[in-house]
């Protein structure tokens, strides 16, 4: 079931978080920045992954910290591994693939809920209205809480429904 909040994401009492990035992320912007601030280890492990797999738009890629806490990266923008390449915009069949994704990975059932940002809209560029139907399609049926964080307020946590 899905729950719109406004608030802190960072501060969700949700086992994991999603967010969107792009295949060379600098983690240097928006919600990746405040995740690389709060979890540093998330951006080395994703610069190593990334030198290695050279991920494609539309995949995703899970770190798993200390104490349980487990960030979903959803690659819905665009993004080339040469030196000095920049992060691209999202778009909407990478946000779709990504959604995909994870929703197959949420249905192993290892995670009991989860919190997600107004995805691929800040830094990725969307429209809200183009992504939110895609999120209530892959996600709205499934048994755990999804907390939507609709409005950003730093530092305020949000009321989620259970938690």
């Amino acid at each position: 079931m899905i729950h719109e909040v406004s608030g802190d994401i960072l501060l969700t009492g949700a086992q994991a978080i999603a967010h969107g990035i792009a295949p060379n992320d600098h983690f240097d912007a928006g919600l990746a920045l405040a995740i690389r601030e709060a979890w540093p280890a998330v951006a080395k492990d994703f610069r190593h992954y990334a030198h290695q797999a050279h991920p494609k738009p539309g995949e995703i890629w899970v770190w798993a910290g200390v104490g349980g806490v487990r960030v979903y990266n959803l690659l819905t923008q665009e993004g080339e591994h040469g030196h000095g390449a920049k992060p691209g915009r999202a778009s909407v069949p990478n946000v779709n693939h990504c959604l995909k994704r994870l929703r197959h990975e949420l249905d192993k059932g290892d995670v009991k809920s989860l919190a997600l940002p107004k995805l691929a809209t800040g830094v990725g560029g969307l429209e809200w209205g183009e992504v939110k139907p895609l999120i209530h399609q892959h996600l709205g049926e499934l048994a755990i809480p999804i907390f939507l964080y609709t409005t950003y307020h730093k530092g305020q946590k949000a009321a989620e429904p259970g938690m």
